[in-house]
């Protein structure tokens, strides 16, 4: 159990900090994700920005996410999911390029108007506040990927073993304090998760 966001990271920047993790950028995933990122930025000496992905939600249910999608257009999809529900490739489409410009505001809102941070050559630590599905972490992940950085690595608090898992293809390692079978949601491993504003996240980069 985590006090709250800053002493899981101050928690998650211990271990990464004993595997002598080295990072030439934080990047941290909004909202949660960036009072977490501090905590490990500082720990690693490295700098601290921001990497968003915009969750696609299913036709009628747009609570049901089906995939997330990157500032970039990189989007990963539950395939299973999409399959279970018959969700056609246009509906797909047109989803990727609206949640991707909805990702690219959100970066644009975070860096002042400033292009995505540049990755490539980079060693990379993405960092949020725990892993549900993974949906936003893989949109992340592949981003980052995508952008070259030569090292890339996944550090959350909590996440279910099965996700933690299959977020280990997407990176070169993930990093996690704690992974239990029985997992319902983020939050419930938090005395204090409290909702970030995007205004408190933001101050986070300062």
């Amino acid at each position: 159990m985590f006090a709250d966001r800053e002493d899981a990271g101050r928690r998650l920047a211990d271990l990464l900090d004993d595997r002598e993790t080295e990072a030439d950028l934080v990047l941290g995933i909004p909202r949660g994700g960036l009072p977490v990122a501090r905590e490990v930025a500082d720990r690693l000496r490295a700098p601290l920005d921001v990497v968003v992905a915009s969750k696609v939600g299913a036709p009628g249910n747009p609570e049901l996410a089906v995939g997330a999608v990157a500032g970039d257009g990189s989007a990963w999809w539950n395939e299973d999911l999409v399959s279970y529900l018959s969700v056609d490739d246009n509906y797909l489409e047109r989803e990727r390029e609206r949640e991707a410009e909805a990702a690219r505001e959100k970066v644009s809102m975070y860096r002042g108007g400033d292009p995505l941070p540049d990755v490539e050559g980079k060693r990379v630590v993405v960092v949020d506040d725990g892993v549900a599905t993974g949906a936003t972490a893989r949109a992340c992940l592949r981003q980052v990927v995508a952008g070259g950085a030569t090292h890339v690595v996944l550090a959350v608090p909590v996440g279910p073993p099965s996700t933690v898992v299959e977020l280990e293809s997407e990176c070169d390692d993930v990093v996690t304090i704690d992974s239990p079978e029985a997992f319902g949601a983020v939050g419930a491993f938090y005395r204090d998760f409290t909702q970030v504003t995007d205004e408190e996240a933001a101050a986070y980069l300062d």
